[in-house]
């Protein structure tokens, strides 16, 4: 799925558009007991319950595609019978109906999430008629042909309220506050099936994960039968690695500051290209053939892709190694951060034998908040 589609799956929660036929939910406490459960249509929820419902399912939608937002493929162990993609097949087909159905999905989930404390499963099923789309690109309600038919879970943390003080509006007095059990935000969660090309797919899940860096392995590779591509900062790690053992005694500052400028001159070249910008093996080498890599260094890349942990399926995502906010030199002393459009600010220079980085300093220049004087400040005084 790309950023427009699951934009487009987020619009739908909403009173206006709501295709939503039923929700049902489980609280598990930390003892992993099933302390109650919740089956009932959707929209026969009260106003003030369905709105806050609506934020939890767009929250499943959110963050970035390749951090937060995992496109994952089923195995085709997984698409045989028996696999997951059957039980979640089964459990959309019924439309959330059968009891015995949920049971043994609230089992799965309780088995396969590792969680410590209390939390709530939250399941929806959704139709929803996909409006084709004119030669304008835009959308014709009136010319639906498909159905798109999916579910949605959601797992939140649910935690005790913190003590403190509040007004009594009865007694007209300053309280004790009475501590309750709230629902957070989702940790985790799916979409099934994924909405890839504008239609179902039902070779794909949609994962969420509110931490980009603990995905919930586990809980993915049992509960979906899907296996999680690299966490955000793996890729970043990898990425890294990848570049230190390719360029080895090459590794110098100008070509680690090129490559970093040709990562985020690819984004800013896809910056409203809805789909994710992701780098395969050929690419990634093309991309240090692209930056000034020698010929000798690029000879050592196959070897140093498989030692760094790659192999043909790895996908690395742009957003996820390019530095896009700071660009930053780290010795064992210093640390030195520029906006990467500024980068080219600093200079390598060799002063009695050691390679040394000079940063201009013309302009206002503060020590600890404090305005200094500069050098060309003084010359000017001086004249």
């Amino acid at each position: 799925m790309n950023k427009k589609e699951v934009l487009e799956i987020r619009r739908l929660f909403h009173p206006d558009r709501c295709p939503i036929t039923r929700i049902c939910g489980c609280y598990v406490d930390a003892e992993k007991n099933k302390k109650t459960k919740l089956k009932e249509a959707f929209l026969s929820l009260p106003d003030e319950e369905m709105y806050k419902y609506f934020d939890i399912f767009k929250k499943t939608l959110s963050g970035t595609i390749g951090r937060n937002l995992l496109d994952m493929e089923f195995p085709l162990v997984q698409e045989a019978g028996g696999g997951t993609q059957e039980f979640l097949m089964k459990l959309r087909a019924s439309r959330l109906q059968d009891d015995a159905l949920l049971d043994e999905f609230y089992d799965k989930v309780i088995e396969t999430f590792l969680y410590p404390e209390n939390y709530y499963i939250i399941l929806i099923h959704a139709a929803y008629d996909i409006p084709r789309r004119g030669a304008d690109n835009l959308e014709m309600f009136d010319a639906s042909e498909d159905v798109y038919e999916f579910v949605l879970c959601a797992i939140c943390p649910v935690k005790l309220s913190k003590p403190g003080l509040s007004y009594n509006e009865e007694t007209n007095s300053i309280a004790e506050r009475i501590r309750d059990w709230f629902v957070e935000a989702p940790a985790t969660g799916f979409l099934f099936p994924a909405f890839s090309d504008r239609n179902t797919d039902i070779h794909s899940i949609l994962y969420y994960s509110r931490n980009p860096e603990e995905l919930n392995e586990e809980f993915a590779r049992l509960l979906l039968g899907c296996e999680l591509p690299l966490t955000a900062a793996s890729q970043r790690d990898t990425f890294n690695t990848l570049v230190a053992q390719t360029l080895s005694e090459d590794c110098t500052y100008e070509t680690v500051k090129t490559i970093h400028e040709t990562l985020n001159g690819l984004l800013e070249e896809r910056k409203d290209d809805p789909e994710p910008l992701a780098l395969d093996k050929d690419d990634v080498k093309h991309l240090f053939s692209a930056s000034g890599v020698p010929s000798e260094s690029l000879e050592r890349f196959d070897e140093s892709f498989e030692e760094a942990g790659g192999d043909a399926q790895t996908a690395l995502y742009v957003s996820n190694v390019a530095q896009t906010r700071k660009f930053e030199i780290r010795t064992p002393n210093i640390v030195i951060q520029v906006k990467p459009e500024c980068a080219d600010l600093i200079e390598t220079r060799v002063v009695d034998g050691r390679m040394c980085f000079v940063i201009p300093a013309d302009d206002s220049v503060e020590v600890n908040g404090i305005p200094v004087r500069t050098a060309r400040s003084l010359d000017k005084d001086s004249m």
